[in-house]
């Protein structure tokens, strides 16, 4: 964007003591959305005062988090809410430029793979064992338990790259994969845990889906690929003492698998200096409240 007499103006005045001018400038420079990024990025590369670079970064991060935001929304209106999509608009929070392309062709080439080797012969169960060797063995996929100390696991793209996640990123690639190749697996919403499941017939979401309306064949924990079954469920529920109630077993969308992904990545930033980043997180969650 070339500077014109307005932007040049409202930077002048970015050394401004008094913060309200600054949030009134701030407001300014935000209407010009993403455009205006390759002119905060010149000045703060012309400027060595660092308490101006860092507010010239804070710019660049609200005016990213602005598009962000707007990106939610359309994805959460969207009919498709692809769910991969969803993971990759979560990332852009930490990695504002950051490109699908390579993510999803990683994701075509080991869905490829497994596409080779499913045939209409196979059981439910025997089809899950081709994802799990291809997933887990060919790829190399690693899982690890949720750790808000190590935020680099909620990022589909980190994960992609590193081969190792946590249930929750584990997971999305893992429904990812299997909406690709047409399998009825779905994240379910049992306690503590991000598990998926194999149902017994698709599940269409532009509906209300009730838990009584499908039936689970088995359970997939995302971090291995270990298979569960209902009885397994069942103990952990009564050793956690935790009654089972059907909302357990209801298969969540995609949209809530991405809202839950949101609010867990805020629980990562818990040091007062990361406060903002935690409120922002937690907004852009909301975003997708049904």
């Amino acid at each position: 964007m070339n500077e014109n007499r307005e932007i040049n103006a409202l930077f002048h005045l970015l050394d401004d003591p008094d913060l309200e001018v600054f949030d009134t400038v701030a407001s300014k420079i935000l209407l010009y959305g993403k455009d205006i990024i390759p002119n905060l990025e010149n000045l703060w590369e012309n400027t060595i005062d660092e308490a101006i670079q860092e507010r010239i970064e804070l710019l660049i991060h609200r005016v990213h988090y602005q598009d962000l935001q707007a990106a939610l929304r359309v994805w959460g209106l969207s009919e498709t809410q692809d769910l991969m999509q969803g993971a990759i608009l979560a990332a852009r929070y930490q990695f504002p430029d950051l490109m699908d392309a390579q993510i999803i062709a990683e994701i075509d080439r080991i869905k490829r793979n497994i596409w080779l080797e499913l045939n209409n012969y196979l059981t439910p169960l025997e089809q899950i064992n081709v994802l799990n060797s291809m997933i887990y063995n060919y790829f190399g996929l690693k899982g690890e338990e949720v750790s808000y100390q190590r935020k680099n696991q909620f990022f589909i793209n980190q994960v992609i790259e590193s081969k190792k996640g946590n249930p929750v990123t584990n997971g999305i690639i893992y429904q990812s994969l299997c909406a690709m190749l047409d399998l009825p697996v779905y994240a379910v919403n049992i306690p503590r845990q991000f598990i998926l499941a194999y149902f017994d017939s698709y599940i269409d979401f532009s509906t209300p889906v009730e838990p009584d309306d499908h039936r689970i064949l088995f359970f997939i924990d995302p971090i291995q690929g270990q298979i569960y079954t209902q009885q397994d469920v069942d103990t952990y529920l009564k050793r956690v003492s935790v009654p089972p109630v059907p909302s357990y077993f209801k298969p969540q969308s995609n949209k809530r698998i991405v809202q839950f992904l949101l609010e867990e990545l805020s629980k990562c930033f818990r040091d007062d200096k990361d406060a903002y980043k935690q409120d922002e997180l937690i907004n852009l969650a909301s975003i997708l409240e049904d």
